[in-house]
C-alpha cells in the first residue's frame, strides 16, 4: 500500500522546488531608476476615444524599495511602491483598486493603468524619464490672466446643471486650478494657457482627469472634462463671490429622531456603537467615508494629526467606511492599507458598500446623504450639533484654511458645555 502521507510530502517538496528553481531562471533585468535615486518623468495616457493626458511623477528610490509620486499643481502625493518581477513592473494603488503593469525598455515605460482584479478596460500609457513637462508649450502667448474666482455650471442630462466655484490661479503660461462642488473640491488640476486655450490635468493613482476649454476676453470660459466614455459640458463667468450653499444646511437629523446612533464592526469582528462607554460624555467626530474617496483621503490627511494632538482633550473619532466590496479580505486590506497610510489611531468601522442610498438606509436618523465624506459633530450627551456635507481640501487655499477654523471653533464649543 502506499503511503500517502509520504507521497503528498514528497510532492510538496518537489513543488516546491519547481517552483524555486522557475523563479530563478527568470532573470531580473537591471532597471536603473528603480535602483536608487530620484527620476522625473512624463507620462501620457490614450483614453478610449484617443484623448492623450499627460500626468508627472517622480520615482524615489533607496536599495531595496522604490516608490511613485504622482506631482500636481505643487501637490507630492504618494502612489505606491514598484515591485519588479522579470522585465515588467507593477505599482498597486491599494486605496484605488488599481495597478500599472508596465515594462520598461529603451529606457520608456509602456503598460497599462488597469484594476488590480483585472476587470473592465484598461488604459494604456507610456512615460519617459528626465522629462518635467506637462503640457507641451507652443508660440502661443495667453490671450489674457484667467486668475480669479468663478461661478461655474455644470451640464447634467435632462438640461439640469450643477453649480460649483472655480478657482484659477495663472503664472505666465502656467495654470492651476480646482473646482468646489458641494460634494467636495476636484483637488489638484495642473495645466497650461495656449492664446485662448486652456489645459488641466490630474492623476494620483485614480482616473486620469482632463479638462480643456477656450475663454473670451473678459474671461468667460466655456469648457468640457473629457473621460473614457463620455464628456461632461461647463461653463464660469468671474464672480469674486461666487458661493455654494452652506454646508452645514444640507444634511441633519430628521424631524422625530431624538438621537442618533449606529453599530458597526471593526475589522476584527467587533462591533463598536456610538453609545459604548468609550464615547460617554465625549465630544465625538463621526465621518462617514470611504479608501477609495480622494476627498475623503484629504479629510484623513488632515483629521488623524489632528486626533493625535487632541485625543486627551475628551475628543473622539470614528470613521464609517463604505468600501467598494463587502469580501472580508478586501475590506480588511483597503482598512489596513488606509489605517497604515495616515497613521489612523481613531476606530475605523466597516459599515457597508459605498452607494448613497446604502448609506442613507444604515443611518436612518439622516435626512439625506449627499457626499463622501460628511462630518457629523456629536457633543458630549450624545446629540447631534452639526454636520458638514464634502470636504474642501489644501487644493481650495482660503476655503480649507476657513473649514480648519470652523472645525476647531465647532470643537471648543461642544467641549466647553457641560
Amino acid at each position: 500500500m502506499v503511503n500517502m502521507k509520504l507521497f503528498f510530502s514528497l510532492f510538496a517538496a518537489f513543488t516546491l522546488l519547481s517552483l524555486s528553481n522557475y523563479g530563478q531562471g527568470t532573470a531580473q533585468k537591471n532597471i536603473p531608476f528603480i535602483v536608487k535615486g530620484e527620476s522625473y518623468w512624463r507620462g501620457v495616457f490614450t483614453l478610449s476615444n484617443g484623448q492623450e493626458v499627460p500626468f508627472n511623477f517622480l520615482v524615489k528610490s533607496v536599495p531595496g524599495t522604490s516608490k511613485i509620486y504622482f506631482l500636481n499643481a505643487g501637490e507630492e502625493f504618494e502612489g505606491g511602491k514598484i515591485t519588479q518581477a522579470g522585465d515588467s513592473l507593477f505599482v498597486s494603488f491599494d486605496q484605488f483598486d488599481n495597478e500599472f503593469a508596465l515594462s520598461y525598455e529603451n529606457n520608456k515605460l509602456t503598460g497599462t493603468l488597469r484594476r488590480q482584479d483585472k476587470k473592465g478596460n484598461p488604459i494604456s500609457l507610456s512615460a519617459v524619464p528626465n522629462n518635467k513637462t506637462r503640457f507641451p508649450e507652443t508660440a502661443n502667448q495667453p490671450e489674457g490672466d484667467m486668475s480669479g474666482t468663478y461661478d461655474v455650471r455644470f451640464e447634467l442630462p435632462g438640461g439640469r446643471e450643477e453649480k460649483a466655484v472655480g478657482l484659477f490661479t495663472q503664472d505666465g503660461k502656467k495654470l492651476k486650478a480646482t473646482f468646489l462642488k458641494v460634494t467636495g473640491d476636484s483637488r489638484y488640476l495642473d495645466g497650461i494657457v495656449d492664446g485662448n486655450q486652456f489645459y488641466l490635468s490630474s492623476f494620483i493613482g485614480s482616473s486620469p482627469v482632463y479638462y480643456r476649454g477656450s475663454f473670451t476676453k473678459d474671461n468667460k470660459i466655456s469648457g468640457e472634462i473629457v473621460g473614457q466614455r463620455s464628456n461632461q459640458k461647463f461653463t464660469a463667468t468671474p464672480d469674486a463671490n461666487a458661493a455654494l450653499p452652506d454646508a452645514y444646511s444640507l444634511t441633519y437629523i430628521k424631524e422625530g429622531y431624538n438621537d442618533f446612533n449606529f453599530s458597526f464592526p471593526d475589522l476584527q469582528g467587533k462591533t463598536v456603537s456610538l453609545k459604548d462607554e468609550k464615547y460617554k460624555n465625549k465630544v465625538v467626530v463621526v465621518t462617514i467615508g470611504g479608501t477609495w474617496c480622494p476627498n475623503c483621503i484629504d479629510e484623513t490627511a488632515f483629521l488623524s494629526p489632528w486626533y493625535v494632538k487632541n485625543k486627551n482633550r475628551g475628543v473622539e473619532v470614528i470613521s464609517l467606511q463604505y468600501e467598494r466590496q463587502s469580501d472580508p479580505a478586501y475590506v480588511t486590506k483597503a482598512i489596513t492599507a488606509f489605517k497604515n497610510r495616515f497613521n489612523v489611531q481613531y476606530e475605523q468601522l466597516f459599515a457597508g458598500i459605498a452607494d448613497k442610498q446604502q448609506v442613507a438606509e444604515s443611518l436612518p436618523a439622516l435626512n439625506t446623504f449627499l457626499s463622501f465624506p460628511t462630518t457629523i459633530f456629536v457633543g458630549k450627551n450624545g446629540k447631534v450639533d452639526k454636520i458638514h456635507t464634502g470636504f474642501t481640501g489644501p487644493a481650495t487655499g482660503k476655503y480649507y484654511d476657513e473649514f480648519k477654523k470652523e472645525f476647531e471653533e465647532e470643537i471648543a464649543k461642544l467641549l466647553a458645555k457641560k
